[in-house]
């Protein structure tokens, strides 16, 4: 029975890269029921731009099959506001398939492979048919054409080869040399002018730009594992700094999100050991959670939520619940609680709706059910807005009093106090800059001095696809962290690899695996290079049987430039700046990385940030050591002597210390303004 298996997946993978399906063309059996789908885009194009839109999708094929597919692409672009080619979606299982049976030239393409068939998996993806893998609208590609292509590019590229992609679209295979990547992507680079979310709209539908997120567009997501992690440590370290606590049983943390990316706050709630309540406006997300069992609970009545949180608080017991309503009742609900018996039932607060894209299906308004606000979404996109914009007024409001009262929020990152502030909402931090709102962003408060470390999201995927090579690598992470914490390190850095040893336990436990077998950690340099070196002796010695991919999120030391984010807590005027993320990219390609990619937009949204990532292939050789040594070396020290030079003391600590364990490294330090008083003497003049 095993080997019929294997013969049929070897066989559709064949089939997935021989190119577009055109002789015989494939069935269009349109969009598939029972899966979730892509809210419908509004790019207001004119009958010109519509016109280009079908002339772009066309030029992918013969003119032949052109009159055939002209209809149906032009009935796309009318119901949905982008053409996706639904007759190409491939009928196949689509998922991170063992390496050995993709059919290439070189390991390197069929790893890149693997981790795009896990990111358009449906177990992983949030709307698959749609090639969205997060967030909303984080594309992988643009359309299913594009994906054949690759597929078939993958399969023919030898280690002589660069495939480009521009924004979903496979320019080609370009000759290059063994130590260029195998892969360059950008997404969304648009000239600064015209990055603009309705020009977007309108580029996206054309065909020639494409939002890629961060790690969709890059083939780097890994589930929302990874996000699990950075927020288990983000509500660990909130509760420290907050609450001045290391046990959270019979805290509660409110939030709202149960998507792609924010559905890891359920998991995260309870191994961080708190009480989680978390608002969902969509039933088949809440549903997708609990199935995982990464919900314990669910429910649509707030009598019956109030009653669960209290019971949980009093005897402090780990729970998620799954509120199925809008996060605006519920905060408001907690209000009434607070305003009618005096008690304040929420300790911790934050958001994570799609905020980055609040007027097209990333924040649904409390003054109207899911399938009603869907329904005007696509009717009436103005009508939309506003109603949006007063919901955010509403959600602001009750969060304010109960922030008065000594609950502690933060912003996730997800543009929503950026996006409340543009709504009129009271957010302002009186005396601030323009970066800083009444309440701090978690990487402000947070994970900005983590980041000045030098730690980040680092993982990794196994793909053998075996669960017994994630845990061989799970037990060499742990082994290379105990072993810094017994040579001896600083009390912060030691924290840090504590937090990281017992996530690692905790994940083993936990389940935490969807889609391939990938396993995250927040590491700094020195431990990416060694758990990387380690990994790779372990694939030579044949311990883990298959190479694995090395990645990391582009929320990282060194990854992005993000003023409401990832750079939010640099104060010297360069967070608009883009020069860290650009640099790290390009410096990633010469160092030895397999595949880079570089997106505007991701997290916060188009226009908002410039982000990048890596995936680099260790396959047990000399030259895989060598790679990620170089390579992780530079994709760290960027940042933290970034970080150094905008005045942060940690980073100017770490980079000193890296500078001493590196001879080759020489950076330039700043020297602070000592006196204060010679700046106002100088104003004088």
């Amino acid at each position: 029975m095993e080997s019929n298996v294997h013969v049929h997946s070897m066989t559709s993978l064949k089939e997935i890269c021989r190119g577009l399906p055109l002789y015989p063309l494939p069935e269009n059996k349109g969009q598939r029921k029972g899966i979730p789908h892509a809210p419908v885009r509004t790019p207001n194009l004119t009958a010109q731009e519509k016109k280009l839109a079908l002339r772009n999708a066309l030029r992918y094929f013969p003119p032949e099959i052109q009159k055939k597919l002209a209809p149906e692409f032009g009935e796309e672009l009318r119901l949905y506001g982008h053409i996706y080619m639904y007759r190409f979606f491939p009928d196949i299982e689509m998922r991170a398939y063992p390496i050995a049976e993709y059919p290439c030239k070189t390991k390197s393409a069929a790893a890149i492979m693997l981790m795009i068939m896990n990111n358009l998996d449906p177990s992983v993806a949030q709307f698959p048919q749609e090639l969205v893998t997060y967030g909303g609208n984080g594309q992988v590609f643009s359309n299913w054409a594009q994906f054949w292509l690759v597929m078939h590019y993958l399969s023919e590229m030898t280690e002589e080869q660069t495939l480009v992609m521009y924004s979903g679209h496979p320019l080609g295979l370009f000759p290059s040399h063994r130590d260029a990547p195998r892969l360059i992507i950008t997404n969304g680079m648009v000239i600064p002018n015209y990055s603009t979310r309705d020009e977007y709209e309108k580029m996206f539908a054309l065909g020639v730009t494409m939002y890629g997120q961060m790690t969709a567009g890059s083939y780097c997501y890994i589930g929302p594992q990874g996000i699990v992690h950075g927020t288990v440590l983000t509500v660990v370290n909130a509760g420290r700094r907050y609450l001045k606590a290391e046990d959270l049983s019979g805290k509660v943390f409110v939030t709202s999100g149960l998507g792609g990316m924010s559905g890891a706050q359920a998991k995260a709630a309870v191994i961080a050991g708190c009480v989680g309540i978390i608002a969902e406006v969509d039933e088949a997300a809440l549903l997708k959670r609990y199935k995982q069992g990464w919900l314990m609970e669910i429910s649509n009545n707030l009598d019956h939520c109030i009653a669960r949180l209290r019971d949980a608080r009093k005897n402090k017991i780990a729970l998620s619940l799954g509120y199925h309503g809008n996060v605006v009742d519920l905060w408001e609900r907690l209000l009434y609680e607070l305003d009618t018996t005096g008690e304040l039932l929420v300790d911790l607060g934050s958001d994570q709706t799609s905020c980055h894209n609040p007027f097209s299906g990333g924040y649904y308004p409390v003054q109207l059910g899911f399938e009603e606000a869907k329904q005007l979404l696509s009717t009436n996109p103005g009508k939309y807005r506003t109603l949006v914009q007063e919901s955010l007024r509403r959600h602001v409001a009750a969060i304010n009093k109960l922030a008065d009262k000594g609950m502690f929020f933060w912003d996730y990152g997800n543009a929503f106090l950026l996006e409340a502030q543009r709504a009129g909402a009271d957010v302002e931090k009186r005396g601030g800059n323009k970066t800083e709102f009444r309440y701090p962003s978690y990487v402000q408060h947070i994970m900005g001095d983590i980041f000045s470390l030098g730690f980040g999201p680092f993982r990794w995927v196994c793909t053998s696809g075996d669960p017994q090579d994630l845990a061989t690598t799970d037990s060499i992470a742990m082994s290379v962290l105990e072993d810094f914490i017994r040579q001896g390190v600083s009390t912060s850095v030691k924290q840090q690899y504590h937090d990281n040893i017992r996530w690692i336990r905790e994940a083993g436990r936990h389940s935490l695996v969807v889609g391939s077998q990938a396993r995250i950690l927040y590491s700094d340099q020195r431990g990416r290079v060694s758990i990387a070196v380690a990994i790779n002796r372990a694939i030579s010695e044949g311990r883990i049987k298959a190479p694995v991919v090395l990645s990391r999120d582009h929320h990282d030391v060194s990854g992005t430039d993000s003023p409401y984010r990832e750079t939010s807590n640099i104060y010297d005027g360069s967070a608009f700046c883009a020069d860290m993320a650009v640099q790290n990219f390009v410096g990633d390609a010469f160092r030895g990385a397999t595949w880079v990619a570089l997106h505007n937009g991701g997290g916060v949204g188009w226009g908002e940030v410039m982000n990048g990532g890596f995936g680099l292939v260790l396959d047990g050789s000399k030259e895989a050591e060598k790679r990620a040594k170089m390579m992780l070396s530079w994709d760290v020290s960027n940042g933290v002597a970034r970080r150094c030079w905008s005045g942060n003391g940690y980073a100017y600590e770490t980079i000193c210390q890296t500078m001493k364990e590196n001879p080759m490294l020489k950076v330039t330090l700043p020297h602070k303004v000592v006196d204060e008083n010679i700046l106002e003497e100088a104003m004088k003049y």
